[in-house]
């Protein structure tokens, strides 16, 4: 099985390629599909060569391109827990006036039940299970491959389980630590690699930079120490950006900000749902105590 992080938009999307199918694992928001395509043919690969699409949740960043994607041959694969939410971003897309969704043809969807998940899977030649994984989403879920790998996609990150106990992302994250995984792959973060003990996860789940990130908060691009008020405001303008679609190039352009602290904000801000600037802050905080 070969395994392959696509990184042409804000979420982190994988191609999953088993011995008779490929999956997409998210797909990004609306607008990017000549980005996943001219990605795709860099690895010397097309679009047509995406058999089948799994979507961690249905939210804007998830979901935006699955329907050009299914236009060119790929069964979207859902849970049949994720019926309600199929279309729950069209109303965002129509707010904002993005012409370049499409929204999902349900003519177009497998469904399936969580308990067919692994024969699902193993029609495609992946030896696996998919489970249901509430907390950032009622509809959220992950996909598990007994090879050790875990795509989770926006559910909370392992670094901050402690503030999670006894909630339904930490009852999520017992579950699927119960399956000892040696690679988490999150949606907005970098991979976490773990040791497969839930005694080691929350020391080896911080990604690399993490420790740095309570230091870039305090400095400018020049050094310069950052008042409380500077850091509301830079924080506050990035997720305006962030919102507008831009990525971390293009905010690093706008605000001089560096690039691994503009990665972690946008990382929480599209991983918490109402987040606020302090609840980011606070959290770029935590990390960096880890």
């Amino acid at each position: 099985m070969n395994i392959r992080e696509l990184r042409y938009c804000n979420t982190n999307t994988y191609l999953i390629e088993g011995e008779r199918g490929t999956i997409l694992f998210d797909t990004g928001w609306a607008g990017t599909f000549p980005q996943l395509c001219r990605e795709l043919g860099e690895l010397g690969m097309s679009v047509q060569e995406i058999t089948h699409i799994l979507i961690s949740h249905f939210h804007p960043d998830h979901m935006g391109i699955a329907q050009e994607v299914a236009d060119q041959g790929a069964v979207i694969l859902a849970p049949e827990l994720q019926k309600p939410f199929l279309h729950a971003a069209d109303p965002i897309f129509a707010k904002e006036k993005n012409v370049a969704f499409v929204p999902i043809r349900d003519d177009q969807v497998r469904f399936f039940s969580l308990e067919e998940s692994r024969a699902v899977l193993r029609e495609l030649g992946i030896s696996g299970q998919i489970f249901h994984t509430p907390g950032h989403s009622d509809d959220s879920i992950s996909l598990w491959l007994d090879e050790g790998v875990l795509f989770v996609g926006d559910l909370n990150p392992l670094y901050e389980l402690e503030l999670h106990q006894g909630t339904t992302i930490g009852e999520s994250w017992e579950k699927l630590l119960g399956l000892h995984p040696k690679i988490v792959c999150y949606g907005h973060a970098k991979k976490a690699v773990l040791e497969g003990q839930k005694e080691n996860a929350l020391a080896k789940a911080v990604p690399e930079g993490t420790k740095q990130a309570g230091k870039e908060l305090q400095e400018k691009q020049s050094g310069a120490a950052l008042s409380d008020s500077e850091k509301y405001a830079l924080v506050s303008r990035m997720m305006k950006l962030i919102d507008k679609g831009y990525d971390v190039k293009k905010i690093q352009k706008k605000t001089h900000a560096d690039e691994k602290f503009i990665e972690n904000v946008m990382r929480m801000y599209l991983t918490h749902q109402n987040i606020s600037v302090q609840g980011i802050l606070d959290r770029i905080e935590l990390r960096a105590m880890h």
